[in-house]
């Protein structure tokens, strides 16, 4: 268990291994695969129900709660392993103490400016969709071929080029996330420290 009190000394490898961790975790949540619709169960006479249709959820207000629940996970997440960095400098040095105290008003100071900017986001990404599905109407009335809906989410079909935007667009903001905590973690790990729960 990593020593939490005053002048206690950081286990920096148990908190590069919360770092690494969060980050990975964080990845599978943006890069998991869309859950597709449940298959259409049977009525008690055994006739089926029709299938999904799959032209249904394919518009922006069927698809921005997937986005705004990954960048609310992404932000519970990053905001945890902060708190827990900035408490580790919080009882270090003199110096750490300042940076933790400093992490925490620039955390204020930009935080709210953060959120109206990451805020504008969806608004993107629909423009995004829009300019996707416009393609793909262009497309199929150039090529004179039918549409197929059921294509749409599989490789190469524009919502699932729409999926690929969605994912890098979250990647990107949780690098921007990501730099503040990684500077916590590299002053916690530059500090003269002979017992820094490193081996080898």
């Amino acid at each position: 268990q990593e020593p939490t009190g005053p002048g206690a000394t950081p286990d920096l490898l148990a908190l590069d291994r919360a770092f690494q961790a969060t980050r990975t975790e964080v990845i599978h949540l943006i890069r998991a695969p869309v859950v597709p619709p449940r298959p259409a169960r049977e009525r008690a006479d055994n006739t089926r129900v029709a299938e999904p249709d799959p032209r249904e959820g394919a518009d922006f207000s069927a698809l921005a709660p997937r986005y705004l629940t990954l960048q609310k996970q992404m932000e519970t997440r990053l905001n945890s392993l902060r708190a827990q960095l900035r408490s580790a400098l919080s009882n270090g040095s003199s110096s750490q103490k300042q940076l933790a105290a400093l992490d925490v008003v620039m955390e204020q100071m930009l935080g709210e400016r953060e959120q109206r900017l990451w805020a504008l986001l969806p608004a993107q990404l629909d423009k995004r969709l829009t300019d996707l599905r416009s393609a793909h109407e262009r497309a199929l009335e150039q090529s004179g071929h039918a549409d197929e809906p059921q294509r749409w989410r599989k490789t190469g079909g524009w919502l699932w080029a729409f999926e690929q935007d969605l994912q890098a667009l979250l990647l990107a903001e949780m690098q921007v996330r990501l730099q503040p905590i990684m500077g916590l973690l590299q002053a916690l790990q530059a500090a003269p420290n002979k017992h820094n729960g490193l081996t080898g």
